[in-house]
C-alpha cells in the first residue's frame, strides 16, 4: 500500500511516546494503534504494523530490565507458556461472545484499578515475597486469565500484568515490569508472525516507527529505573484514563 511522508509524519512520534509509556507501565498500544489508524491505515494493516514498531521496542525494554537484573527468566518462561494458552483461548472465546458484554465490565473495573493504585497497594514495597512455587502458581494464574482477556480484547494487557503481579504475587515493580515484557514480547511476535504471513504489514513504515518504538522504549527503562512507582503510579493512571475513555466511546458509538 502506498504510505506518505504525512503517515511517518503522523506515527512515529506518536509511537515514541507509546513505547516510553509502555516500558513504564505498559499501555502503549492505546496510543500507538490509534496512531496507525489516524494515519489512515485499514485496520488489519495499523493492526499488523503496530505489531511490527510493537515488537522492536519491546525486545529492547525487554533487554534493559534483563541487563539490569530485572527477569527471573524461569519465571518468565512459566508466565509466558500460560500466557500464550490463554491468549489462544481468549481468541476463541471471542469469536463466541460479543464484546460489548466485556467492554461493559470493563467500566466498572477500570475506576476500581483506579482507587487501588490510588491507595498505594499496586506498588506496596513492604510486601513479603512469597517463594518461587507460590510466586510462580500465582503469576501463571493471572498471566492465563490476562492472557484470555488479551486474546478476547487486548488494551491495556501490560498494565494489568504489572498491576496483578507486583500486587497479589509480590513481586517487586521492577520485577513485574520486567516479566510483563517477556510475556508482552512472546504474545506480540505469535502476533506479528500471523501477521506477516498474511500480508497484512506496511514493512517499511512499521520498520521506521519501530526505530522511534525502540527510542521511547530505551528512554522509559531509564526513567523507570531511576523513578520507579514515582514515575510508573500516574503514568498508570493516565493510561488507564485514556483506556476508560475509549472503552466509553466505543459503547457510545
Amino acid at each position: 500500500m502506498q504510505i506518505g511522508a504525512l503517515q511517518y509524519l503522523i506515527v512515529c512520534p506518536l509511537v515514541f511516546l507509546a513505547g516510553f509509556v509502555d516500558s513504564v507501565a505498559g499501555g502503549g498500544g492505546l496510543i500507538s494503534l490509534p496512531a496507525y489508524l489516524l494515519a489512515g491505515l485499514p485496520a488489519h494493516f495499523a493492526i499488523g504494523t503496530n505489531k511490527v514498531s510493537s515488537a522492536m521496542g519491546t525486545a529492547v525494554a525487554t533487554f534493559r530490565y534483563s541487563r539490569s537484573g530485572y527477569i527471573d527468566w524461569k519465571m518468565g518462561a512459566g508466565c509466558t507458556v500460560f500466557a500464550l494458552a490463554g491468549s489462544a483461548l481468549g481468541a476463541r472465546i471471542a469469536l463466541l461472545i460479543d464484546d460489548n458484554v466485556f467492554k461493559i465490565i470493563m467500566l466498572f473495573i477500570l475506576p476500581l484499578t483506579a482507587l487501588y493504585i490510588m491507595r498505594g497497594h499496586a506498588f506496596a514495597e513492604s510486601t513479603e515475597p512469597y517463594g518461587f512455587v507460590k510466586t510462580l502458581a500465582i503469576g501463571s494464574t493471572a498471566a492465563f486469565v490476562i492472557g484470555m482477556y488479551d486474546g478476547f480484547y487486548g488494551p491495556g494487557t501490560g498494565t494489568f500484568l504489572i498491576l496483578v503481579l507486583s500486587g497479589i504475587a509480590h513481586m517487586k515493580l521492577t520485577e513485574a515490569n520486567g516479566i510483563a515484557k517477556v510475556i508482552n514480547l512472546s504474545t506480540n511476535i505469535a502476533a506479528l508472525i500471523v501477521y506477516l504471513c498474511s500480508g497484512k504489514i506496511a514493512v517499511l513504515l512499521g520498520l521506521t516507527a519501530g526505530a522511534f518504538s525502540i527510542a521511547g522504549n530505551y528512554a522509559g527503562t531509564k526513567a523507570f529505573v531511576r523513578g520507579g512507582a514515582k514515575i510508573a503510579r500516574p503514568i498508570m493512571m493516565t493510561v488507564i484514563a485514556l483506556f476508560f475513555v475509549k472503552v466509553a466511546v466505543e459503547l457510545c458509538g
